[in-house]
């Protein structure tokens, strides 16, 4: 039984990497979803990473709006929040060319260059 679940699983990923495939063909610039399959992410994997993004662009907005100019604890934050396979300067690069949390990911870029 675990191995009939193990192999459903890993089908499912796959389906899911079919998919984030087939957008790539369409648009080559996903580099983000590039990295997600090439790492071997899976969907829950993903969309946590992109619900710690919300939240991080919430708190970003928030604090620009009181003022704040420096964002390094967000940066810490989202670095904390991310799984360990995947490389924090090609993330940030890859989201910034994939154009997600755009706001987000150029303070963040700040602190890779």
């Amino acid at each position: 039984m675990n191995e009939y679940k193990a192999l459903l699983e890993r089908i499912h990923l796959l389906e899911f990497h079919q998919k984030l495939l087939v957008k790539m063909i369409k648009n080559p610039d996903m580099d983000f979803y590039r990295i997600i399959v090439e790492h071997g992410i899976s969907k829950q994997e993903m969309e946590s990473f992109f619900n710690l993004c919300d939240e991080l662009s919430l708190k970003l907005k928030k604090q620009k709006a009181e003022g704040f100019v420096h964002f390094h604890p967000l940066f810490v934050e989202f670095v904390a929040g991310l799984p360990l396979e995947l490389d924090i300067k090609e993330i940030v690069k890859a989201c910034l060319v994939q154009k997600l949390y755009v706001p987000l990911f150029q303070e963040f870029n700040k602190f890779i260059s």
